[in-house]
């Protein structure tokens, strides 16, 4: 092989290599959060278990295909995303922190990446202390997650909590939350933090559709006989079906939307 010939393979071999270099790892989304937002098909048996249980955040990966995230740029610097779901039933903002799971996120951020934030339903559950929080102390450890975002230059993102299927007051839901959303807000604005109003929209959307649509289509409520893992039925107005979560999942996905700057 001549000369001539070695450089010019050469160089074909430092332009691939430079492709190679500059192509851009897809940015991770973390999801922390309660059982609304977990992803249960990671668990074992989920079909004879768990289904027709679903989070939203076990469907939100369809919402950041490459066509969409050109409507995210605002929060998403990259041009792929992949959702990682580290929600889990039944925590609090206290007790996702004490159990290691947010040092387990906060090892793993890199520069760029998302943290969606949505706790409340169990901060607010007083007659459950192992799990409660009060709005002082959701107010700390939501800081704390921001702030230690930051650090890492990733992007922190707050997300009130989605409503639950009460209480409804003619034809139209409300929150069963208290004052947690508004605490949430509080923190936004204190340390200017992008916040999706989840609570709102979601309670907007649900009576846009109407009690008896989403109690029975959206929500836990099934009949007996219908779903191999709720042989006796099952009546749950906190927990989504596949459906109720994939509706949910888009409101989040619209937010972020705003979020950018687009609508």
């Amino acid at each position: 092989m001549d000369r001539n010939m070695k450089g010019l393979l050469c160089l074909v071999c430092c332009i691939l290599m430079s492709f190679v270099y500059l192509k851009k790892e897809p940015v991770k989304v973390y999801l922390i959060g309660d059982s609304t937002v977990a992803d249960y098909s990671l668990e074992p048996d989920y079909k004879t278990r768990r289904y027709p249980l679903t989070g939203w955040g076990q469907v939100f990966q369809q919402f950041l295909r490459r066509d969409n995230l050109v409507h995210l740029k605002g929060i998403i610097h990259a041009d792929s995303a992949v959702v990682d779901d580290r929600a889990k039933g039944g925590r609090s903002t206290r007790t996702f922190f004490e159990e290691g799971r947010w040092a387990e996120v906060y090892k793993l951020l890199k520069k760029n990446d998302v943290v969606m934030i949505q706790f409340g339903h169990n901060d607010a559950s007083a007659e459950k202390p192992e799990r409660y929080v009060n709005i002082t102390g959701y107010k700390e450890y939501l800081r704390l997650f921001i702030n230690q975002s930051r650090s890492k230059r990733a992007w922190p993102v707050l997300i009130t909590p989605v409503t639950r299927n009460y209480p409804w007051n003619g034809g139209k839901l409300g929150s069963a939350h208290g004052d947690y959303p508004q605490a949430m807000e509080d923190v936004a604005k204190e340390l200017r933090v992008p916040l999706i109003n989840l609570t709102k929209l979601s309670a907007d959307y649900f009576t846009m559709k109407g009690q008896d649509y989403v109690t029975s289509r959206y929500f836990m409520n099934l009949p007996a006989g219908a779903y191999e893992a709720y042989p006796g039925g099952q009546k749950d107005n906190t927990h989504f079906q596949t459906e109720g979560a994939t509706e949910v999942a888009r409101l989040v996905f619209q937010g972020l939307k705003k979020l950018s700057g687009n609508k």
